[in-house]
Formats: C-alpha cells, structure tokens, sequence
C-alpha cells in the first residue's frame, strides 16, 4: 500500500505535457513529395532547418553491456506497473491505446496496476521504471525514449519482466549481430509502415485534387519516417498522379508532438494549396489538423484528415469526428495485452516482437462510413498483398 501511495505521489508532481505518439513496393514507384519543416510560426521551411528550440534526444552514445547472461526467473505476482510518456492518459491516440490494453488485461487476469507519467523533460524516466518495479513485477513502458533506461532496469531486477514500446531492445553492437540486451527484457515494435500504406491507398482512392498532405511530429529519429514511406507508397500504388507535401513540425525534438496550433497552421496551408486530405502521424498535435479540417470545411469544400494510433473517429472532440476520413491503427492496445498476458502464462520472450499486419498489429478504421465500398475492397487487397509477401512496403521516404 506504502508503494502504491508513493507511486501516486509521483503521478501527482510529474503529470505533464507530452505524449508520443512514432524500399519500393511492387505496384509501383512512390509518386512527388514535396518535405518541409515548420518553423517557429508554423510556416513550412525548407527540410533540413532545424527549429530554434532544441529539445530532448535519444543518447546514442549510452555505454552499457547488457546482461544477457544472467540467470533471469519472474514469477507473476499480480501486479504491473505501466508508465506512459508524457501526458498519460487522455492523449486520445499513443497513450490511450496502451492504457486500453493495460485495463483489459488487469480485468482478464484479476490483477492490481500502478501506473505514471514522466516530467516534461524525461529526467525522471529511469525512476518511474524502478518505482514500478519495485511493486510489480512486469512493467511496460510506453514509448522509445524509455529503451535507454529500461535496459539497465532490467539488469538490476532480474525478477521483474520489462516491455518497452516502440524498441526493439536488442544491442545491435553485439558480437555476432543484435541480441537482447537482457535476458527479461522485451521489445515491443509495430510495422507503421504497413497501416499507413493502408491509408495511403484510402487517400489515394477518395482524393478529388490529386494534392494530399502528410504532417510528421518529429523528423530524424526514424520512427516517424516509416509512417510518412508507407503512405507516400500507399499513395503512388493506386494514384500515381497524385503530390504528397510532407512537413515535420520539428526535427529531433519531441516538442514536435505536443504543438496542436502549429499542427493546425500547416494543415491549413496544405488545405490553402488544394490539398483535401491530410495524414498526421503528430501525437497530440494531430488535434489541430482535425480543427483545421473543420474550419476550412465551414467556408470551403469539404476536406478530411486522416487520424493515427487509435480510431481517432471516436476518440477525439465530437465536432470534428466527422472530418477524419480513417485513422491508421497501431494496437498498441494488443502488444501490451500480449506482453502481460505472456507474463501471466510463463511465455514471455525476451527480444523483439514485431506487430505487423499479419500479427493484428496495425490497420485501418472504417468508423463513419466514409470510405466507398470500392475502397474498402481496394485496402483489403492491398492488405492481403501486403501479407503473402507480394507487395513489400517501404520504411524509409
């Protein structure tokens, strides 16, 4: 009880801002793309010019061993620890998805939970994950950023299971190529790529301008990237006529997923060059796209957005649902089930696991019957060729 009230406490001073979220196919070369950063007043710059703010990165100089070689024996004693990236609950997408899956499993399994939210500048990352350790003996972390940190927790606790979404937690400087960095430590990765090629064939289909946008929170970590390659593809694949203008709102600064209003200020740009849909793979700036979807339908023809993670159809603000044409599902909901639940049956591997199409890691939403039958039938197809291997989707523009 002294935990869990500790734990709370930390909730309380720590709650934030921030959550986050993020080669050719065979049907065809992806089609123009047009890529620009926005600067501080969310006007759209040449890619490459880096924001004035520089905010939090991931180290990529972090010297640890790992201990794959150690004796690891986790025994489940009803209990887990989650701990989201900043902002928690409430994200309508990343975090959201990951706090539904932790619900269905505490039910499933009669279990007891504690969960936190790191402060806005993640110093406290490393903390959280041995806190909740110290009550549960499986702990999820919600996000790449944690991979830094959740590797030497689970050297120093052995007898606790560790699952971090979004790495592969794999030393890939190991002699001998990648191995897990720890014997009791899981990757739990998602195939984006793959949904967003989904709704790319969508976009592709229903677009009446041949002029689409994608915004991407963060450029330079990789992550993001492999959302804007699989719709860019998915595009091209059905409508090789049609432009892609891509903008990031920042570059290497997790910021990038928390600033709505410059979210809202490019989509509106992109909506002022004729585009009539536009993707967002932004975290909680993805609000403002759906925003300036609606305000720019109010005086113009009809536009869409297209939302990411969760059904954003159903999650986000009720006066702009009916603007999101579809949203690219990433389960995250599913891996953290999975993971617990592996827990639970004495079946959890340590590694990477990968959540692609195949495996119900990713998809697409149909809520508010706006994509034609025909389309429907078309992403489907796509899906399928996806799958048996006859389409490959790229990961990177």
């Amino acid at each position: 009880m002294r935990k869990r009230l500790l734990l709370l406490l930390s909730i309380l001073l720590s709650f934030s801002l921030l959550a986050a979220a993020c080669g050719d196919d065979d049907e065809g070369d992806a089609g123009d793309t047009t890529t620009t950063v926005a600067d501080d007043d969310g006007d759209m710059d040449d890619e490459g010019e880096t924001p004035d703010d520089e905010g939090e990165t991931p180290d990529e100089d972090v010297v640890f061993a790992g201990c794959l070689n150690e004796a690891s024996t986790v025994e489940s004693n009803g209990q887990v620890g989650l701990v989201f990236d900043v902002n928690g609950r409430g994200d309508q997408s990343f975090n959201d998805s990951a706090a539904a899956g932790l619900d269905r499993a505490v039910a499933d399994f009669d279990m007891t939970f504690t969960e936190a939210v790191p402060n806005e500048d993640g110093s406290d990352r490393g903390p959280l994950l041995q806190l909740a350790a110290d009550g549960g003996n499986i702990v999820i972390a919600v996000g790449f950023l944690f991979a830094g940190e959740a590797g030497p927790a689970a050297c120093e606790n052995l007898d606790t299971h560790f699952a971090v979404i979004d790495d592969a937690m794999l030393n890939f400087g190991a002699e001998g190529g990648p191995e897990p960095w720890a014997p009791n430590a899981a990757g739990l990765t998602f195939a984006e790529e793959q949904g967003s090629y989904l709704v790319g064939v969508a976009a592709g289909l229903t677009t009446e301008t041949n002029e689409i946008g994608f915004i991407g929170g963060v450029q330079g970590w990789g992550l993001i990237e492999k959302f804007e390659a699989g719709f860019v593809a998915g595009v091209a694949s059905v409508n090789p006529d049609a432009n892609v203008t891509v903008s990031y709102i920042a570059e290497n600064d997790v910021q990038g997923f928390f600033q709505p209003d410059r979210a809202r200020e490019i989509a509106t740009a992109m909506y002022e060059e004729n585009a009539d849909i536009v993707y967002h793979a932004a975290g909680d700036s993805g609000g403002g796209l759906f925003v300036a979807a609606k305000e720019w339908s109010e005086d113009n023809d009809k536009v869409w957005a297209i939302g990411v993670d969760s059904d954003q159809a159903l999650t986000a603000d009720a006066d702009v649902q009916e603007f999101i044409l579809t949203s690219m599902l990433k389960r995250v909901d599913n891996a953290v089930y999975q993971a617990i639940e592996a827990h639970i049956n004495g079946t959890f591997q340590n590694g990477n696991t990968i959540f692609d199409l195949a495996a119900g890691g990713v998809g697409y939403s149909t809520t508010g019957d706006h994509l034609s039958a025909e389309t429907i039938a078309a992403i489907d197809a796509a899906a399928e060729a996806i799958i048996s291997g006859e389409v490959e989707v790229p990961t990177a523009p």
